[in-house]
């Protein structure tokens, strides 16, 4: 089998990538190792930049998104039982954020590209990259019971952590950064209308508490917990009066309970591997870098990583320059950099460490207070949370 860009991986890297190719007259195959079913319902982020919104609208991929997704103009903190809330389009000249589930996004672009693009290949295991620093990348895989080769011009690795892909770049010239944090989210999944409609970002002596949703009778909610903590760990109460808890305010806003539905729990790290290029392979998403989701970054740095990549390959078919291509490895890399950055700020703002003092915990508060009385600090929250533009690198003070 032959193509242009072999794919690995069918999460919002690997499908996007392969839609925004067939866009721009680019041929692709997607190697995916788990079925379908896998693929649409596994739970992960929730939170759309403004940017990751119009790419998705650009490509046709936005039209259940714009009919059931949540618009969001802010977020609200909450700390010592205040409120604040962070008026995103007033801050950054108009624009928001979208809450509309990755399992939502990957049906929208699977249905596309089962209807539009090159093949999808699901159950089809990738075994190994090799040749990357020949004109011919190789990838062997398993489809079924029978093993078989794509080979392409360029191969993506799109599969995640725990992939093959990022396996190809040679120690030698691999660099890693990383950081485990000493506590986890506890999540869960609710049958009952959010409580408040905006998500709530709360700072507790207790603990991190996060109030969000999936849909106007979704409620999606998080608590800090020790890091190792099982979900059986904790009843249902128990979970709905931590919550009550960490969330409480001084007017007369109130938590409502629902039937819960799911709940798990999600360890909290950080990951950036250089380079994101080697030879004719190049990594996107969770094969190269991965945030606290604190800050709602995962999926939207995956959606910067493809839009700068399919802009390379443009580039290069219509000009024969391979300039942007043997720079993407540095151009995403300055853009994820500044979402770690937002990503570790907005964890340690918010999070109680186990060894925290009441030093820290006061320096917290005093951040706290500084978002809320200042608005060059709130400018700089708001801007992050709703993303770097996707039609320049991130450079230097943007």
């Amino acid at each position: 089998m032959r193509t242009t860009v072999g794919i690995i991986g069918a999460g919002p890297a690997g499908l996007l990538l392969a839609r925004l190719l067939h866009r721009a007259g680019i041929d692709s195959v997607v190697l995916e190792s788990r079925d379908r079913a896998h693929v649409e319902h596994r739970q992960r982020a929730g939170i759309l930049e403004q940017g990751t919104v119009d790419v998705l609208r650009a490509t046709g991929a936005g039209r259940r998104m714009d009919r059931e997704g949540l618009r969001h103009d802010g977020i609200e903190l909450r700390f010592e039982r205040r409120r604040h809330r962070v008026d995103f389009p007033g801050l950054t000249g108009g624009r928001s954020v979208m809450v509309y589930a990755q399992t939502e996004v990957c049906k929208d672009l699977i249905a596309l590209q089962l209807a539009e693009g090159g093949p999808l290949l699901f159950e089809a295991e990738a075994l190994s990259v090799e040749d990357v620093d020949g004109d011919r990348p190789r990838i062997p895989f398993r489809h079924q019971g029978r093993e078989d080769v794509l080979e392409c011009a360029y191969a993506v690795g799109c599969d995640g952590f725990w992939g093959v892909s990022r396996q190809a770049v040679p120690a030698a010239v691999s660099r890693v950064f990383e950081r485990s944090y000493p506590y986890a989210w506890l999540g869960i999944l609710a049958d009952v209308a959010p409580s408040h409609d905006e998500l709530v970002y709360a700072r507790h002596d207790r603990g991190f508490a996060l109030l969000s949703m999936r849909s106007p009778s979704v409620s999606r909610l998080y608590l800090q917990v020790p890091a190792g903590t099982g979900a059986e760990e904790w009843s249902d109460e128990e979970v709905w009066a931590e919550l009550e808890r960490r969330l409480e305010t001084d007017d007369d806003w109130k938590l409502e309970r629902g039937p819960v539905t799911q709940k798990s729990v999600t360890p909290m790290r950080s990951f950036v591997h250089e380079p994101m290029r080697h030879g004719r392979l190049f990594l996107a998403g969770d094969a190269a870098h991965i945030v606290p989701p604190t800050g709602a970054k995962g999926l939207n740095l995956a959606v910067g990583d493809v839009v700068t990549l399919v802009r390379a390959l443009v580039h290069e078919k219509e000009t024969g320059s391979p300039d942007l291509l043997d720079a993407y490895s540095a151009t995403c890399l300055r853009r994820i950099w500044q979402a770690e950055r937002f990503s570790s700020d907005m964890t340690t703002l918010l999070h109680r460490a186990p060894d925290g003092t009441e030093f820290d915990a006061r320096l917290q508060l005093a951040r706290l207070e500084r978002i809320a009385s200042s608005r060059a600090a709130e400018t700089d929250l708001a801007e992050a949370y709703t993303g770097l533009p996707l039609d320049r690198p991130a450079r230097g003070r943007e």
